[in-house]
């Protein structure tokens, strides 16, 4: 059976990672990991995590790094660096999986190619009632997360439609377009072969677009996970994207460039870990 890792990131909303810890709890995937990859939350986060750490049936690690901003890519090259899995699920910590998520996954994964899945969204005054009321969404019936649709609560349903490992899954091969790390999972090999995420992308935006241009060129090919392993993306405020700019231009450069490591990377980490 594959052994995973899963890297959740997260950034000072203990109740939204509480949400997605309960739901990890419940999933039907029995080997794995959990690395909460934690860009300077306070101590109520890394409460939460010890707690959640002590009752959970599979390790959970708190990897931690000081608040100077958002550094993404920075704490992913941090918890992977320690992961132990072969296979790496990367997703955030206010994005809700569905029970067989990481079944899903392992399932999919395939040598020489990485997955990326897709979100669904939930509205802010729906997210309020979600957390207030410690709904189970991935217990959902196919009825009620209809209604939810139709009531506008969510955006769309039809990524809970279940369609198999298919030829559909390899059509976009060379794409990287909407690959994201909320949903996204690789080789590990394959991760460190590319030296993990760049981290002179700082502030919000495109760490992970670029991530995927070098697996690609590296010869690790796109594979939808679209329609199996949907996640239920939590309301929040719109990150400041006063670098949206800078990291553009930084893509820019990655798309023009024929480089496939990361200059500032993962392997400032390996020796350590």
């Amino acid at each position: 059976m594959l052994s995973l890792s899963v890297i959740v990131t997260t950034y000072n909303r203990p109740d939204a990672l509480e949400a997605v810890l309960r739901a990890y709890a419940a999933q039907t995937y029995p080997v794995f990991e959990m690395l909460v990859a934690d860009d300077g939350s306070t101590s109520d986060t890394q409460a939460l995590v010890e707690q959640y750490a002590r009752s959970a049936p599979f390790p959970v690690q708190h990897v931690w790094q000081e608040d100077q901003g958002f550094r993404a890519a920075a704490i992913r090259n941090k918890a992977l660096a320690k992961a132990r899995g072969d296979y790496v699920i990367f997703t955030d910590g206010d994005c809700i999986p569905r029970n067989n998520f990481l079944a899903q996954h392992a399932r999919l994964a395939e040598p020489g190619w990485f997955l990326s899945g897709n979100r669904v969204l939930l509205s802010e005054k729906f997210t309020r009632q979600v957390l207030a009321q410690q709904w189970n969404l991935p217990d959902w019936s196919y009825g009620r997360l209809w209604a939810a649709w139709v009531q506008r609560k969510i955006n769309r349903f039809s990524p809970f439609i279940t369609l198999p490992d298919a030829a559909f899954r390899h059509r976009h091969a060379n794409e990287w377009r909407g690959a994201k790390t909320c949903n996204l999972s690789a080789w590990r090999s394959d991760l460190i072969s590319v030296n993990g995420l760049d981290e002179a992308f700082t502030g919000w935006g495109f760490e992970d677009s670029d991530l995927v241009i070098r697996l690609l060129r590296a010869g690790v090919k796109h594979k939808s996970a679209r329609f199996a392993t949907p996640v239920f993306h939590l309301w929040h405020q719109e990150n400041d994207r006063s670098r949206m700019e800078q990291n553009e231009q930084k893509l820019l450069q990655a798309l023009n460039s024929v480089h496939i490591k990361a200059a500032r990377g993962l392997d400032q980490y390996l020796t350590a870990a």
